[in-house]
């Protein structure tokens, strides 16, 4: 079979689509070997001098990783991010995190029996948030145990070389592989895994998450004024695909590549059986609502790593929004609904006012309440007649 570069690519060919993978990443694989020492950027160095420290032996203008401090990270489930600081004095550090691949069986929708094998990072959808500050080195270990049947690897936005990691995390079932990239520029960004010629499959099975890069000295107003978040949440989106049978029904399989082919012919139709944030119908509703108080600010980390979103806040806004989520731009102020590209994160920023139930939903209103893109926060708190009073209850019309 001819794998030369030129071979023509055709949507209807996955073996074809491979090729184009296979030789991108074997382009990344050579220039990662002949640039396998970097530059570092002026700017580390300047944050090192800055804290006291004289940037470490340096090959080729590189820091020498291996004196820099490490720091390892318990990740946690979203929408929960784990603990981390907003602003840091410390030098930039390598920052260890490891994640487990985890294929398994979930259910989407509990009223319509929904079903899916799952492909996820750490058993969630979406999969953990990490966070680490501009400058630092983040180093993951990915494993994929001997229980899972395929082989996945990871690409992430943030980082610069051979397909995002991609090319260097390739890890069959009983494999596990280590990444470290610096994250060399600030924002919220996706990370999704990207298998030769499976890569839509993946990602809308599950397999995408976010990294957060924060600035050293932490989030800033367009007056360069501090912005400090009580609370951080991520909400994932994803585009669900699940085959039918011929009678209606979801159709149900023991493994993800069994539902291969009838999930990529479904895909192929660009029409999603459902619409959620992380992984399923009512994720975010419930016992599993966010939370927050009047008088505390809520920083939303919304991912969609296919699809093009619109979140909205219903009752609230986004008091300052990083709609393509870079935090070196400047927010934008008071956004009643925000979007975010397919294939990308954003984050807002909101100080609650008022307490009650908040919708958070997908704006497009059908992708909301009929696929199931919503979910609520619960805020505690004293209501500011203020800023909203029901002035008459409702009743009769009056008569003339």
């Amino acid at each position: 079979m001819d794998r030369s570069p030129d071979t023509k690519l055709d949507s209807r060919n996955p073996l074809s689509r491979r090729n184009f993978f296979t030789t991108s990443m074997a382009g990344g694989l050579a220039l990662a070997t002949g640039s396998a020492v970097a530059a570092a950027s002026t700017r580390t160095d300047d944050m090192l001098r800055a804290v006291g420290v004289t940037p470490s032996a340096v090959l080729g203008g590189a820091v020498d990783v291996d004196k820099l401090e490490r720091v390892k990270v318990k990740l946690v489930a979203p929408p929960h991010v784990h603990a981390h600081e907003q602003a840091t004095k410390a030098a930039p550090r390598v920052i260890e995190f490891r994640m487990v691949i985890e294929e398994k069986k979930i259910v989407v929708d509990e009223e319509s029996g929904a079903t899916m094998q799952a492909m996820t990072f750490d058993g969630s959808m979406p999969g953990p948030t990490m966070v680490v500050h501009e400058g630092d080195y983040v180093e993951l270990t990915l494993v994929n145990p001997a229980t899972n049947k395929l082989e996945h690897n990871i690409d992430f936005h943030a980082a610069t070389g051979a397909l995002g990691g991609a090319g260097l995390t390739k890890v069959a079932p009983g494999e596990q592989a280590i990444l470290r990239f610096k994250a060399d520029r600030t924002g919220v960004f996706i990370y999704h895994c990207a298998p030769e010629g499976m890569v839509a499959w993946h990602v809308v099975t599950g397999m995408s998450g976010t990294l957060m890069v924060l600035p050293r000295d932490g989030l800033k107003d367009t007056q360069g004024k501090s912005l400090s978040y009580d609370k951080v949440y991520t909400i994932g989106e994803f585009d669900l695909y699940i085959p039918k049978d011929e009678n209606g029904n979801y159709k149900e399989y023991d493994t993800a590549l069994e539902s291969y082919g009838d999930t990529v012919e479904a895909m192929r139709g660009l029409i999603p059986s459902h619409i959620v944030f992380n992984g399923k119908v009512g994720a975010l509703m419930g016992d599993g609502a966010m939370t927050a108080k009047v008088g505390e600010s809520v920083l939303f980390i919304h991912a969609s790593a296919n699809r093009d979103t619109r979140p909205h806040l219903i009752g609230g806004h986004g008091d300052w929004v990083w709609e393509t989520g870079k935090f070196d731009n400047p927010p934008e102020k008071g956004l009643e609904t925000w979007f975010i590209r397919g294939g990308s994160a954003g984050a807002a920023f909101y100080t609650f006012k008022q307490p009650g139930v908040y919708a958070y939903v997908n704006h497009n209103l059908i992708e909301a309440f009929e696929l199931g893109a919503a979910g609520h926060v619960k805020v505690e708190g004293k209501w500011n007649d203020d800023l909203m009073k029901q002035v008459a209850a409702p009743g009769p019309i009056p008569a003339k």
